[in-house]
């Protein structure tokens, strides 16, 4: 089962030399793994205060051979949760946590106002079907909760 997903670090890596944070943004808009408090947990040792929020113009893609989304542009509206009160040293275990190929981008909310995302940036691997957090929850999520969590 711990090669189920061989591409997820774990929760207790060492920081990479170069961080893409220089200084940690107020809120994270989610869309994907980190919606489920199990997986906030392992990475951080709580699950932040967080509450429901769309982004519009885009879209939580699934990746092909990959447990997790990718945030990419698209019509309609993307449903998340908007995590906050993010310490800077929580920042960057999120930031180690995502893969190169996201980028730190600050996004218009459907709700008024900013949130920052983790957006993809590469479009190899995206899918023409959208990223289901249920089919994750119901098939994937023990195993790569456990991952992060050994």
């Amino acid at each position: 089962m711990a090669d189920e997903f061989p591409d997820i670090p774990r929760a207790h890596h060492a920081p990479h030399a170069g961080h893409r944070l220089a200084v940690a943004p107020d809120t994270l808009f989610v869309y994907g793994t980190l919606l489920f408090p199990r997986i906030l947990r392992a990475l951080l040792g709580r699950a932040p205060a967080r509450r429901p929020a769309t982004a519009p113009g885009w879209r939580a893609a699934a990746l092909r051979d990959r447990p997790y989304p990718g945030l990419v542009p698209a019509a309609g509206t993307v449903r998340g949760r908007l995590l906050t009160g993010l310490t800077p040293a929580e920042w960057r275990l999120l930031d180690d946590f995502e893969d190169d190929d996201y980028e730190l981008r600050r996004l218009h909310l459907g709700e008024g106002g900013y949130g920052w995302a983790y957006v993809w940036t590469s479009e190899r691997e995206v899918l023409v079907e959208d990223w289901e957090p249920g089919t994750f929850a119901a098939y994937q999520l023990e195993a790569y909760a456990v991952r992060l969590e050994t």
